[in-house]
C-alpha cells in the first residue's frame, strides 16, 4: 500500500492507503478525523465536503492518493485557534441551522467556501450554492439564516402566511 502525506488542517498527516481508498474514508479511518461524514455513498448529500487547496470537494468523490501533497481542510479545522466556534459555526448554533447535525459539517464547509468567494451573497445565491447538500431535518431556512448572519447581513424574513 502506498504511504501518502496530506496536509490536513495545517498539519502533515501520513497514512498507508490502498489506491482505491476514498479521501472521506482515509480521513475517518486512517487519520481519525470523524467530523467528515459519509451520508449517501453516491456523492449526492454533501455531508463529506472538505476543502482541497481551498476549493470545496465532496471527499467521497476523490481517492486519497490523488490529494497526496495537497492542503485539506476539514470541519475539525474550522474552529478558532482557542477552540471556540468560528463565526459560521456560531451562526449555525444561534440561528437553528442544525438539528440532528449529520449534514452540518458539509454545510459549514460549503458555507465557508461560499463566503470566501462571495462575502455578501444574496439569499438566492446561498440557496443555489447549497444545492449539492442535503438536510433532512431543518427545512433549510435555519441554514440560510445562519449563512446570511455569518456574512454580516440581515436574515431573510419569512413571508407571512
Amino acid at each position: 500500500m502506498p504511504k501518502i502525506t496530506i496536509n490536513v488542517n495545517g498539519r502533515d498527516k501520513v497514512a498507508e492507503v490502498e489506491n482505491r481508498t476514498l479521501l472521506s474514508t482515509a480521513l475517518r479511518e486512517k487519520m481519525h478525523l470523524t467530523g467528515t461524514h459519509i451520508g449517501c455513498d453516491t456523492s449526492q448529500c454533501g455531508a463529506c465536503v472538505v476543502h482541497i487547496d481551498g476549493k470545496p470537494v465532496k471527499s467521497c468523490t476523490i481517492f486519497a492518493v490523488e490529494v497526496a501533497g495537497a492542503a485539506v481542510e476539514t470541519i475539525e479545522g474550522q474552529a478558532n485557534d482557542d477552540g471556540s466556534l468560528n463565526v459560521i459555526q456560531q451562526a449555525f448554533q444561534d440561528h437553528h441551522g442544525l438539528q440532528c447535525g449529520f449534514c452540518t459539517p458539509g454545510m459549514v464547509m460549503s458555507a465557508a467556501a461560499l463566503l470566501k468567494d462571495n462575502p455578501k451573497p444574496t439569499e438566492m445565491q446561498v440557496r443555489q450554492y447549497l444545492e449539492g447538500n442535503i438536510c433532512r431535518c431543518t427545512g433549510y431556512q435555519g441554514i440560510v439564516n445562519a449563512i446570511m448572519a455569518a456574512s454580516g447581513q440581515d436574515i431573510p424574513s419569512v413571508a407571512a402566511e
